[in-house]
């Protein structure tokens, strides 16, 4: 309704200042008039949610009062010269600028967070290969862990050598980038994941993750901690601390839990792990030289911590009032 007010404002301007005195009453009509759309806009202001309902109505009052200024020293006036037909001293109609989503505002934090340290940002398709996917991530068809995966399988085409899916993780982007590049290799990879779910306030069937890996000589879990610890401060506070709890991950060994103290609670934040050498050599490294660490976080965990939403919903309900918060 505020496009459709902004609009019948402009044009009710560019007929006002382009007609003559003996126009004046029947622009009244058409623009004040019991039947006119400026009345019919204004009288469905009450069917408005109510957060919108007090900002169109005053701009809905604001535009009336200017035309009916406007048509009354329409109808007084003679021929004026143009220059008397403009007054600087009215205010303009603002128009509602755009912001970044939050879920972008947390990635740009991380991408700079990040870049800081000397990473790179990777991408990936979103419609991935089972064998980047699952296999050369060590997750062969048989194994358990392929449960905690619960995949959107696209119908292959005829001929097809192998299955297509929607990406469960980010974690293919390694194994592509791994493949493409020698080491030292320092990379981020946020995007757009899949899985097959029901969705309520804290699951949701399309999610955000961001992949992280690092792979050069004489890397440890002490250097994953202290990522981990930098990007944790950096994402949460400076007073938010962390800690690696042992967990198991098919691609990495060992594998932890990271876990931090925010607001009196221990919160389980993402996974992680030194990379398994069987996912090295599947990405053409010889593990008997480099070693690495890899880390994964779901976005949309994160940007509900930072910003305290309890339903991850929001983040792709499209509703203006709730983006508008960011």
């Amino acid at each position: 309704m505020e496009d459709k007010l902004k609009q019948l404002w402009l044009t009710a301007q560019a007929e006002i200042a382009a007609a003559s005195p003996a126009d004046g009453e029947t622009l009244r009509t058409k623009y004040l008039g019991r039947k006119s759309e400026l009345n019919q806009l204004l009288g469905d202001i009450p069917k408005l949610p109510s957060a919108e309902r007090a900002a169109v109505g005053e701009l809905g009052n604001h535009i009336k009062a200017e035309l009916t200024r406007r048509l009354e020293e329409l109808v007084s006036r003679q021929a004026k010269p143009a220059d008397d037909l403009f007054d600087p001293t009215i205010p303009g109609l603002t128009q509602r600028l755009g912001r970044l989503h939050p879920l972008t505002q947390t990635t740009d934090q991380l991408i700079e967070l990040f870049q800081g340290l000397g990473f790179s940002v990777a991408e990936g398709p979103e419609v991935e290969t089972e064998d980047y996917n699952f296999n050369l991530l060590n997750i062969p068809a048989n194994h358990p862990a392929r449960d905690a995966w619960d995949t959107f399988w696209i119908k292959p085409d005829k001929g097809a050598k192998e299955r297509a899916l929607l990406r469960t993780h980010t974690s293919p982007v390694q194994i592509r980038y791994m493949q493409d590049h020698r080491p030292p290799i320092r990379i981020i990879a946020p995007g757009r994941t899949f899985r097959y779910e029901a969705e309520n306030a804290t699951h949701s069937a399309v999610f955000y993750q961001l992949e992280g890996l690092l792979i050069d000589r004489g890397i440890t879990v002490a250097h994953l901690k202290a990522v981990i610890d930098l990007m944790v401060k950096g994402l949460l506070g400076e007073g938010v601390k962390s800690r690696l709890r042992p967990s198991f991950f098919p691609f990495t060994e060992p594998s932890f839990e990271v876990d931090v103290w925010f607001k009196g609670h221990w919160l389980e934040l993402m996974g992680c792990g030194m990379v398994h050498p069987t996912v090295l050599a599947n990405g053409g490294i010889d593990a008997n030289e480099f070693s690495g660490f890899a880390f994964g976080l779901g976005l949309d965990r994160i940007a509900m911590l930072k910003y305290g939403i309890d339903d991850i919903r929001l983040f792709l309900s499209g509703k203006l009032d709730f983006l508008e918060e960011f």
